[in-house]
């Protein structure tokens, strides 16, 4: 875990430095928005940036958004600053840390941002063996495509591979090669000199050499268009780099893992993808089947899902029923483990009772909720679509206490598109719920 605590470290952050160095994180230091930038662009990355909300927070994540500097940000502040808070919260930050810093709470945010854990939860024949060849492949220097359907688990099974290498005690760095704009995405790999093309303020370190010495995943690789594809060859063959701008070569060593979600070979065969590139990282391949195809693994899954999400949320540790396990069971999952994950986390949510029963599963994506007068499928008839839309918005964020992150994650939306949604309302003067105490009780699990 590396953090970068941007502000000064005489008073509550260099209490918060502390803590967090004996929760086992790297801590890196920058006084000002401009040191952190340098030190992100040097390649020395961080997986949290916790800044003081005294500096311009929104200047800063608008900067980092328009580097690609994937780091989210913690703002924190002396005391219980509602307004402080509300500012980051709306300009991007991820939570909000009151000072002086409560070890449990600093504890909590480091666990939520990295994920604690990439331990895959399997209890499957086929899993299992997956593993142990993983297992046996995972020592050699070995270039490895993984393959399978979204969802299924592909980055995990990196990490696993990365975990066990002789690179183990260095980086392992992840480009999302379909999420990054074609003109951008050698950049992102390659780094840039300062005034290499318009937007290049400095010279930014690419994912090559930040992975140095370590493990670069390139993550749907497929993705990749064809004349980027023969530089990234030539960077594989000889294990150099060239920074877009720059005017020499730097050497690189990484191990590449690639993974795809599309069948490779018939790529190559429409002249989508370069034959020499697949060959070159089709040493190993490792398919990952599809949820369904490993029924064993599903009740391990849910059980691991419905104890984390009830912990993210300061909600009481609830089973799952046998009736809600053969529900889930029973259902196909195109989405695969993250459908699963996500059903799971919206039933934790949903429950009431002592254990999670099968009605608080929901495998169409929007659990709907019935409003408070108990409105039946007859009576939305003659209303509008944007009528029902609000009316199932609003029961479903009052059912979560006013939480707006965990009422987007039921109706199956992202939270800014919920957060126009109450906005619109609000301007029509529709009464909107509160955040209520059980809503801010978690920061971490926000």
């Amino acid at each position: 875990m590396r953090l970068l605590i941007l502000g000064s470290l005489a008073g509550p952050l260099g209490t918060a430095s502390r803590i967090a160095i004996g929760r086992g994180a790297k801590v890196l230091h920058a006084e000002d928005i401009e040191g952190a930038l340098s030190s992100l662009r040097s390649g020395e990355g961080a997986d949290l940036v916790l800044a003081d909300v005294r500096l311009d927070v929104a200047s800063l994540i608008g900067r980092l958004a328009a580097e690609r500097i994937a780091a989210p940000v913690v703002a924190c502040g002396v005391g219980n600053d509602t307004r402080a808070a509300v500012a980051a919260i709306r300009a991007g930050a991820r939570e909000y840390l009151p000072l002086p810093p409560d070890p449990e709470l600093i504890g909590a945010i480091l666990a939520a941002v990295t994920e604690e854990s990439h331990a895959i939860i399997h209890a499957d024949p086929r899993s299992k063996q997956l593993l142990s060849v993983a297992e046996r492949v995972a020592a050699s220097e070995a270039g490895i495509l993984i393959v399978g359907a979204s969802g299924t688990g592909k980055e995990l099974l990196a990490r696993f591979v990365h975990a066990r290498s002789r690179r183990a005690g260095g980086r392992f760095v992840a480009v999302n090669c379909a999420a990054i704009p074609e003109a951008l995405l050698e950049s992102e790999l390659f780094g840039h000199e300062k005034g290499a093309f318009t937007g290049a303020v400095a010279r930014r370190i690419g994912r090559f050499e930040e992975a140095n010495g370590g493990t670069l995943l390139l993550d749907e690789i497929s993705e990749m268009d064809v004349r980027l594809q023969a530089k990234l060859l030539r960077a594989l063959q000889e294990r150099e780099i060239d920074r877009v701008g720059g005017s020499h070569p730097v050497k690189v060593d990484v191990r590449i893992l690639a993974t795809s979600n599309r069948d490779l070979e018939a790529e190559v065969a429409a002249g989508r993808f370069r034959a020499d590139l697949w060959f070159r990282l089709n040493v190993m391949t490792l398919a990952i089947p599809a949820l369904a195809e490993r029924p064993h693994d599903i009740p391990v899954l849910a059980r691991y899902f419905a104890e984390k999400y009830a912990r993210a949320n300061a909600l009481p540790l609830r089973p799952l029923s046998e009736g809600a396990l053969r529900a889930l069971q029973a259902h196909s999952w195109p989405g695969n483990v993250r459908e699963l994950e996500n059903t799971v986390h919206r039933a934790v949510l949903l429950a009431s009772g002592p254990i999670v029963e099968a009605d608080a599963i929901s495998l169409s994506g929007t659990q709907r909720l019935a409003s408070s007068d108990g409105e039946s499928a007859a009576s939305r008839v003659g209303r509008t679509v944007a009528d029902v839309e609000r009316d199932l918005i609003i029961d479903t964020l009052r059912h979560c206490f006013g939480n707006r992150t965990h009422a987007a994650t039921i109706l199956g939306i992202s939270i800014r598109t919920l957060r126009n949604k109450l906005k619109q309302y609000t301007d029509e003067g529709v009464r909107v719920p509160a955040s209520g105490v059980r809503a801010d009780a978690n920061l971490a699990g926000a």
